[in-house]
Parts: structure tokens; sequence; C-alpha cells
């Protein structure tokens, strides 16, 4: 499936080759116009069609990170509970010299294990 993109390059190349068969262009220059079209789209139409789409979708853990979650139990370096994405998970402060008390809003830092780092 990866590769169909480029598949449909070379048939358009194929097809130039075809058109040069066509008009009476020997063995050669069908080749060369294969190669020249088919390089040509793929050197082009690639990067375009990496621009064009849609940036890369975030799953599981990593779509927690940078979401905000509500204090359940008082947050500190070593541990407490908070509510995250209609779930509770385990969770300790980044800085272990912070602590964070029920109802407070924190940031989910990063997913570690089980346990949400926040801030």
């Amino acid at each position: 499936m990866t590769a169909m993109p480029e598949f449909g390059m070379f048939a358009v190349g194929a097809i130039a080759g075809a058109v040069v068969a066509g008009l009476g262009g020997g063995l050669v220059a069908q080749v060369v116009v294969f190669v020249l079209v088919s390089t040509a789209l793929v050197l082009v139409v690639r990067p375009l069609a990496r621009r064009a789409q849609r940036p890369d979708l975030r799953t599981g853990v990593d779509a927690l990170t940078g979401r905000q979650a509500v204090v359940l139990e008082r947050v500190d370096g070593t541990g407490g509970r908070i509510k995250l994405a209609g779930e509770v998970w385990s969770a300790r402060a980044l800085d272990s010299s912070l602590s964070f008390d029920p109802g407070a809003q924190v940031d989910v830092v990063e997913i570690d294990g089980a346990t949400a780092v926040v801030m």
C-alpha cells in the first residue's frame, strides 16, 4: 500500500514512453523518457504530498502528554492521584519540591509507566 503513489508516477512515465513509441521513437528514447518523467514526478510530487499530509496523530499515552488533569488526592514528588481523560491515574510532581492539592489543575508533562508526571 505504501508504494502505490510511486507506482502511479511510474505509470505516468510508462504512458509518456508509450507516447514516444507512438510518435516513432526508438527503444532508447522510450526508456529515457520513462526514466526522466518518472524521476521528475517522484522528485517533485513526493515532497509536495508529504507537506500536504496531516500532522502525525498521537495515540495512546503519547496523546495524554500536554493535557490538563484535576488532582484527586494530593500530588507531590512521591505520588498522588489525578483524573486524566476521564480516568484515575497515579501521578507524581515533576519537581519533587512542589505539591498540588485536590481540585487543582495540573499539566501532564510525560507518562512514566502507569504514572503521570505533572507540573
